[in-house]
């Protein structure tokens, strides 16, 4: 097989599944680290003349983070696109074991078994947490509904306030968040790098969790250390 990557949580687990297989992977895939493929461009602005010059087997996409021109493009080269949806945890393991079993693993790696079994483990919430997530600012932008990072939350105790939003990742002017009152602003370190400096200073009198945006938005084999990272970064804001 030769796979070309969109999205850069599967290149990883593809890559830590079966070495040799990837050909190309976009800018944006850092892990693991070292990969050595050709470069391909962004998740939103791809070279699809490069691509098909890969002449892969496979292309593996996702509806959320690659533009439907740019896999139309690859699928009218006759190139095979294999497109994910992830917003839920369990929906985050059925899509990764059929990139896997389309990429050619014949059998189910020891890291997805092990991922899925630290979800499953985790007890139910007692007392969620009402929280505000940022995914940008200049504007600001929040998590919406139906996220595979606000299910991810939720499943550690936290409850985003615009979960209920019509919109999935919804435009709201600061002043509305902090209004809002959550008991937690949850600020990952991507796609905007939030940090301790920039960030927090937004939110005045609240707690503001820094968390790793690869553990809360990416499937892959992040998810096996994700339940432990993301609780961990999770209380110290409450401390």
């Amino acid at each position: 097989m030769r796979v070309v990557s969109l999205v850069p949580s599967l290149t990883e687990a593809v890559a830590v599944t079966l070495p040799g297989v990837l050909v190309g992977a976009t800018d944006w895939c850092e892990h693991p680290a070292g990969l050595d493929v050709v470069r391909i461009g962004g998740t939103k602005n791809p070279d699809t003349a490069r691509i098909a010059g890969l002449a892969p087997d496979l292309v593996i996409a996702n509806e959320e983070e690659n533009r439907a021109p740019d896999l139309d493009a690859l699928r009218a080269a006759g190139i095979p696109v294999l497109v994910t949806e992830v917003r839920t945890v369990p929906q985050a393991f059925t899509e990764l074991e059929r990139v896997l079993r389309a990429c050619g693993a014949g059998t189910r790696p020891g890291w997805l078994d092990g991922a899925e079994a630290a979800w499953a483990g985790l007890p139910e919430p007692e007392r969620p947490t009402g929280a505000v997530v940022p995914v940008w600012r200049r504007p600001w932008m929040v998590l919406g509904r139906d996220t595979f990072a606000g299910d991810v939350l939720a499943r550690l105790g936290v409850r985003h306030l615009y979960a209920g939003h019509p919109e999935r990742y919804p435009r709201v002017p600061l002043d509305e968040l902090n209004a809002a009152a959550p008991g937690l602003v949850v600020l990952p370190d991507e796609p905007y790098r939030f940090t301790a400096d920039d960030g927090p200073e937004a939110f005045p009198g609240l707690p503001c969790a820094l968390v790793s945006g690869r553990h809360l938005t990416w499937y892959g084999p992040s998810l096996l250390q994700a339940p432990r990272v993301l609780a961990q970064a999770l209380a110290a804001a409450s401390r």
